[in-house]
């Protein structure tokens, strides 16, 4: 019943790389978001050492609602993003009209 068109193999499998590539080019505020999630978790380890008389659950608290607050906002300005250019953009060039 199966061809041999139809047999897996795993050279046709996309590789963790590729998904990645395909992800950041369809919505490229998801590594935005990865990145600032990256930036803000090593500043915050760098900062660790000179947090003066903080206590170190509040230090990590302050990081974490930091990091996960630039992850929320890449992901929204890319919703947003994506909506305008979806809905808003075709509107306007097709004159209002459905």
């Amino acid at each position: 019943m199966s061809s041999d068109d139809d047999r897996w193999s795993a050279a046709e499998e996309d590789s963790q790389v590729s998904k990645l590539t395909r992800k950041a080019r369809d919505s490229p505020f998801v590594p935005v978001g990865l990145a600032g999630f990256v930036a803000v978790v090593g500043y915050g380890l760098y900062r660790l050492r000179r947090r003066g008389d903080q206590k170190m659950s509040v230090h990590l608290i302050h990081m974490r609602v930091a990091a996960q607050g630039f992850v929320v906002g890449a992901i929204t300005i890319g919703v947003l993003f994506s909506m305008y250019k979806d809905y808003v953009k075709p509107k306007f060039k097709s004159g209002g009209k459905k």
